[in-house]
């Protein structure tokens, strides 16, 4: 069996960069960590909040690159001169992507209680109506 693209389609023209964000998206490969949730705020507004216990504001960093929000986390190693018994909460990096839609732009960041939220905003569609002269050729 093929695989259907958007291309099998012929009625469907110019969507080829949107194939490129799905499969740009299917292979950001997130892992399971941080646990994270995306919410509908609004009509045109989204709020991803990741669950980053242990980081501070400065080990975080948010950034948007070529269409993709990208959050990452990086704790600094500070068990120099500590002796663990046992080390159940690890210094851990991490990564996270979300790839954005024309028209989603980034707004604030707020650290809140060990949860990072980010919130988003869709910009609203205006509706356009355009009539096309034909010609006698």
């Amino acid at each position: 069996m093929s695989k259907l693209t958007l291309g099998s389609y012929p009625h469907l023209l110019g969507f080829e960069q949107l194939e490129r964000l799905l499969e740009r998206s299917a292979k950001a490969g997130n892992e399971g960590y941080p646990p994270y949730n995306i919410e509908q705020t609004s009509d045109f507004s989204y709020r991803i909040t990741l669950a980053v216990a242990g980081f501070a504001e400065e080990d975080l960093s948010i950034t948007i690159e070529d269409r993709q929000l990208v959050i990452r986390g990086r704790q600094r190693d500070d068990s120099e001169g500590r002796i663990f018994l046992h080390r159940g909460i690890a210094a851990r990096q991490f990564q996270r992507m979300f790839v954005l839609a024309d028209g989603v732009d980034v707004g604030e960041a707020i650290m809140e209680n060990g949860l990072l939220h980010v919130d988003l905003t869709r910009a609203i569609p205006e509706a356009v109506v355009q009539t096309i002269n034909i010609r006698k050729g």
